[in-house]
């Protein structure tokens, strides 16, 4: 059994130790390890190291770029067991969940390896004379936020991104679940990464992100998280005049038309809705169902719900591991509590299971007024919200009722369906007849209250350029 590692700041090229917070294990409430808490003097040196490795790497050649982060993606995969352990270790995640993460995240980081080299500028038809080239180059050192409910896949998304792009990052990963990003980090420092390209802090995020973001040396902001904190960043960095991605919080709808097998379906949104434990900002959560079919559907769903293996994450034999911190334990408590008292069915689970560990079931709560909190705050948990509806029309204006708008889903065989869905579901995400919201070479982010800007795909890296138009009369 591999052991947990040491979490250490990454600076300039090189490991530095301080005193921390501890990391808690969320299966027993032990202490795993510390995390180390950057200072402002460290914050400078990694603004000076973040400037520095900018300066050389966006001058390194776009192949020699991409052959150092291919070399770090296949360290990380030879590396594979040994960071899933720590993963579910900290996280909780169950230990095939963590694997896939981080073969994910290699996936993405090579994805995002390769299509740096196809960052095309153009030339655009002029008079004789004279030439106008439309060039995209690397917008500079970037300041990046990741959350703590993917340790190694979210952190790799800014990583690659900002490193095929030709940029340069100081990484601020989740002080709850670091050792992601630290393994991350030493892959790319042992594929030879230069120094200074690729730099790695912790500590309070409200005091790093104030800091951060205000310099003139640092050119772009990335953050995923709440919708809150977003919205507190992107106006700092507006103050600014600072661009930033944000991949903010969502409260995916699924609709589910009558012309699909209600049980298959219901098998099928088991699995996506008890992924990570529903701790996922793309977790399907609010089921709208076509009432002919809604009552097998709904009844499908918590007979499966309640049969779900729930455990420590590092018995492979578990389907589902803890919540990550306890306040995820006394959201869904106090969320179920009050859709109870509204008027909801509690179907399956509902309850913390025994008190050790932060364990709670995927929890089906049937016909849920929409005045209920879990209705229109997104519950970041296993709650699963089923109600029926007449029509896709009314589904559809239900799923765009609320300000969010990050993934949707749907379940249909009807190609007429398929299009109305695709044309009025109002999510920067539509998946039809599955539940993966975004792939390597796929753009991911959100609308209205979910953010703006692109992680993934041509799109995503294009977020970390910036476009020149160079006019030159040649005669």
């Amino acid at each position: 059994m591999a052991s947990y590692p040491q979490i250490d700041l990454y600076i300039d090229g090189r490991w530095k130790r301080a005193d921390g917070q501890p990391v808690i294990n969320p299966a027993d409430e032990s202490v795993l390890g510390t995390v180390s808490a950057a200072t402002r003097a460290d914050l400078d040196d990694a603004l000076a190291a973040a400037e520095k490795g900018f300066a050389l790497w966006r001058k390194t050649a776009p192949a020699k770029r991409a052959q150092i982060i291919l070399k770090a993606a296949s360290l990380i995969r030879e590396r594979v067991d040994e960071m899933a352990v720590a993963m579910t270790l900290e996280q909780g995640k169950p230990i095939e969940q963590a694997k896939l993460e981080i073969l994910r995240g290699c996936d993405i980081i090579e994805w995002d390896a390769t299509e740096g080299l196809r960052l095309y500028g153009r030339v655009i038809p002029s008079e004789p004379g004279m030439r106008h080239t439309v060039l995209r180059q690397p917008i500079g050192p970037v300041a990046a936020f990741s959350p703590w409910n993917f340790p190694m896949s979210s952190p790799a998304r800014k990583v690659a991104g900002a490193l095929s792009s030709g940029c340069s990052i100081i990484l601020k990963a989740s002080e709850e679940t670091p050792a992601g990003a630290v393994q991350l980090v030493r892959a790319f420092h042992d594929a030879g990464l230069p120094a200074g390209v690729l730099n790695l802090v912790f500590g309070n995020p409200a005091e790093i992100s104030e800091y951060l973001i205000p310099q003139s040396r640092i050119r772009l902001i990335t953050f995923t998280g709440s919708i809150p904190v977003g919205k507190h960043l992107a106006e700092m960095a507006g103050r600014h005049m600072k661009p930033a991605i944000m991949e903010l919080g969502g409260h995916a709808p699924v609709i589910v038309c009558d012309d699909v097998d209600p049980a298959t379906t219901a098998a099928t949104s088991v699995t996506g809705k008890s992924r990570n434990a529903g701790q996922v900002c793309v977790a399907p959560t609010r089921f709208f169902v076509q009432e002919s079919i809604y009552e097998p559907f709904v009844n499908s769903f918590a007979e499966r719900a309640s049969q779900l293996r729930i455990g420590d994450g590092l018995d492979p034999s578990n389907q589902m591991g803890p919540l990550a911190n306890s306040r995820r334990i006394d959201a869904m408590e106090t969320m179920v509590a009050d859709a109870k008292s509204k008027g909801a069915r509690v179907l399956s689970g509902g309850h913390r299971i025994g008190n050790r560990g932060y364990f709670f079931p995927l929890t089906v709560l049937a016909d849920v007024p929409d005045d209920a909190r879990a209705m229109y705050e997104e519950p970041f948990g296993p709650l699963a919200l089923v109600n029926p509806v007449k029509t896709v029309d009314e589904a559809i204006e239900k799923a765009n009722s609320l300000p969010y708008g990050l993934a949707a889903y749907a379940f249909t065989r009807s190609a007429r369906n398929a299009d109305m869905l695709a044309d009025g579901v109002e999510a920067g995400n539509l998946s039809i007849n599955h539940f993966v919201a975004s792939a390597a070479e796929t753009p991911f982010g959100g609308v209205k209250d979910s953010g703006y800007g692109r992680e993934g795909g041509t799109e995503g890296l294009q977020c970390y350029t910036v476009v020149k138009n160079v006019s030159h009369k040649t005669a």
